[in-house]
């Protein structure tokens, strides 16, 4: 399957910068669907299968402040969860989407659930795609999968971060498998999702979150928001993968948080479930999508 250019694209400025967006379908006459990408710090090529949705509604991305396309001011005091809703905020009005569902996925998700909490105007539908909510939930599921590890990369994740070499070509290549296993099944990884991988911030993703997936040492090491989950007002569906970092239990325990929630879970997928299993997982939102609008 391939992956259309954009038909329209360009910059918006927002506090701190200018963010990159671009958009498909601007002619459809469904509901748009406006599309968060996680990291922090990584970029929204790799969830470009999105943009199967087009053939009936706009299908729109960005790249957050400090990734992806977007300027690269580097002044950490940019990275807080209230200047990344403003930036949603600001793009949702400079595009003029009076009506909108949002769909966000890790990181995004965790901003998605935030905006949507906060009852903005005009939102109409939500998709928490594996989504980040409790930092201390997600890092408990990520140490059970990185003790079924086999033993010597288990080693290998212990000696370095015992010597605090976490940069070492060693230890990416132990945090390669477990991604292998929980973040992207797909072999070889799509060109779109090496994109994303290709072009993070790890600066930013290190200040916020940390050396891997599952070590946390960064800004959002407490971050709870399933005190706000109560809050979502719209038709909400939750998706993951069934080998996902945010796990299928840990989805459903977030989704009975949420009024009138559903949770699909995708077979022989994981984090990155609309990479490994696009054409499944498109019809899976496309169906949510239809009944809204």
């Amino acid at each position: 399957m391939t992956i259309p250019e954009p038909e329209r694209s360009g910059h918006v400025a927002v506090s701190g910068g200018r963010i990159w967006y671009r958009m498909n379908g601007a002619e459809r006459g469904g509901l748009p669907l406006l599309a968060i990408h996680g990291g922090p710090g990584f970029s929204h090529d790799y969830l470009l299968p999105l943009t199967d949705l087009a053939d009936e509604r706009p299908v729109i991305f960005y790249d957050q402040l400090d990734a992806g396309r977007s300027e690269r001011p580097g002044d950490p005091a940019n990275w807080r969860i209230a200047r990344f809703l403003a930036e949603i905020e600001a793009l949702r009005q400079a595009l003029g989407l009076e009506r909108l569902a949002v769909f966000g996925n890790s990181w995004g998700g965790t901003l998605a659930a935030e905006y949507a909490a906060g009852r903005p105007p005009g939102l109409a539908a939500l998709v928490l795609s594996s989504p980040l909510i409790s930092t201390k939930h997600w890092v408990e599921d990520a140490i059970a999968h990185r003790r079924a590890l086999p033993a010597e990369v288990q080693a290998v994740l212990d000696r370095e971060e015992a010597a605090g070499t976490t940069d070492s070509q060693a230890y990416q290549d132990a945090v390669a498998q477990f991604n292998a296993r929980h973040v992207c099944r797909a072999d070889p990884l799509p060109p779109y999702v090496l994109r994303s991988f290709e072009q993070a911030n790890m600066t930013c993703y290190v200040t916020m979150w940390g050396p891997s997936e599952f070590t946390v040492t960064g800004s959002l090491k407490t971050y709870d928001g399933a005190g706000s989950l109560g809050r979502i007002a719209v038709p909400t569906l939750f998706t993951c993968g069934e080998h996902d970092e945010a796990t299928p239990a840990a989805c459903a325990h977030f989704a009975a948080m949420v009024p009138g929630a559903r949770l699909e879970v995708i077979a022989d997928a994981s984090h990155m479930a609309f990479a490994e299993r696009r054409a499944d997982y498109i019809a899976v939102v496309r169906r949510f999508l239809a009944a809204i609008g």
